[in-house]
């Protein structure tokens, strides 16, 4: 198959499914926990917490990326790092105990997060400014495909009574086919033509609070897909399956919204859509814990995913053209933040419910929105318009 595409294609292939397998390690752990708590014996709330090794792996990739791309080439990175996620998940059938589970997720975590980063920067050395933000898009479409299609395969198997892992090793599946393609083609050069002045240009201050954004949105967004299904199950009296099918709606939202907002993005701006995404979102999460008809959260579960308009890669790619040319470090210190807020989901969501019930922490992913949407009114409107930036050569074999 990887003979059939062009080069550009396979490698523009390689930052699509690198985004599916992040998606598809965290989608399902709103659902697997559960079983995983009855199969150790152990808290439900201790379970989720043991995903904090996928987190703060991926949060630890991220800033390993910040500084390994300027050193090692993109191939040679990628190739090495879909390797290791693809025997890491294999191993998660064997293991017995939490903690070779959690060293396993750590691999995978660390691994993704320099995936992410490679990933994006790939499109961002790849497609001029005009299509960067219609390409980033449909790779958090590939994100939210991932969602949908894993939740569905962790509910589906968990109703059956299927080990906890099967639905990462169709993750696995995904890991090896980024290998294949990785080996048969040639990827951008993360070297600028003048470093000079490339790796020093001064970072605007709308950068830094695109950053802060992002950490909000991912953190906000976990607290309510994670907790959600546990909430409605023992609150609201669902079953399993419709527990879990709001997390798959959710994403199936998403990507309906990325397919639009892909060919949208380039006729209204980013500019716009940024602000757009910032208040939809905010108010899209209020239903999902207004109201406690299990008869209407699916609705609300979807149409919340479609407000969210891509917002995570709209704001990255606002934020890369605020530069003359996006740098490997720039790309790594916006996933960073995102990563970062990923990456303390498990353990703060963890320890609000404990303190409080899986009702709050609801609440406060919404919280983290309205902070996000001041954050990126900010950036948008107050401070410098972005600039125009280009593309650059690609790197050998």
């Amino acid at each position: 198959m990887a003979r059939l595409l062009s080069n550009k294609q396979r490698i523009t292939l390689v930052s699509f499914l690198a985004y599916f397998v992040m998606s598809g390690m965290l989608a399902p752990i709103g659902i697997i926990s559960g079983p995983m708590g009855e199969l150790f014996d152990k808290p439900i709330t201790d379970v989720t917490a043991q995903f904090s090794w996928l987190t703060v792996g991926n949060l630890t990739g991220a800033v390993l990326a910040l500084f390994l791309f300027d050193w090692v080439r993109i191939k040679t990175m990628m190739a090495l790092l879909y390797a290791l996620i693809l025997l890491s998940l294999l191993s998660l059938n064997l293991a017995g105990e939490l903690t070779a589970i959690g060293v396993a997720l750590g691999v995978v975590g660390v691994c993704s997060g320099l995936g992410l980063a490679g990933a994006a920067l790939v499109i961002s050395r790849t497609y001029e400014a005009d299509h960067r933000a219609s390409m980033l898009v449909i790779t958090d479409g590939c994100f939210s495909v991932a969602g949908f299609v894993c939740a569905a395969i962790a509910t589906w198997l968990v109703v059956r009574d299927v080990h906890w892992a099967g639905t990462y090793q169709f993750v696995a599946l995904v890991a090896a086919a980024i290998l294949l393609l990785t080996a048969s083609s040639s990827f951008p050069s993360t070297r600028a033509r003048n470093p000079d002045t490339a790796e020093h240009q001064r970072w605007p201050l709308s950068v830094w609070f695109c950053i802060a954004a992002l950490f909000l949105y991912t953190l906000g967004q976990y607290s309510m897909l994670w907790w959600l299904p546990n909430y409605v199950e023992t609150r609201l009296g669902a079953t399993p399956e419709q527990a879990g099918s709001l997390v798959s709606l959710f994403w199936m939202g998403m990507f309906a919204a990325q397919v639009l907002v892909a060919w949208w993005v380039i006729r209204v701006g980013v500019r716009h859509l940024v602000l757009a995404a910032g208040v939809t979102t905010s108010l899209f999460s209020t239903p999902l814990w207004l109201y406690s008809d299990v008869a209407v959260l699916p609705l609300f579960a979807f149409l919340w995913g479609v407000a969210n308009l891509s917002l995570l890669k709209v704001v990255l790619s606002y934020a890369t053209q605020m530069l003359r040319l996006p740098t490997p470090r720039l790309v790594s210190s916006l996933l960073l933040g995102a990563t970062l807020g990923t990456a303390v989901s498990p353990w703060v969501t963890s320890r609000i419910v404990v303190a409080t019930n899986n009702y709050i922490i609801l609440q406060f992913s919404t919280a983290c929105y309205v902070v996000l949407a001041v954050l990126l009114f900010v950036a948008a409107w107050l401070l410098p318009a972005p600039e125009v930036t280009g593309t650059v050569r690609s790197e050998n074999k």
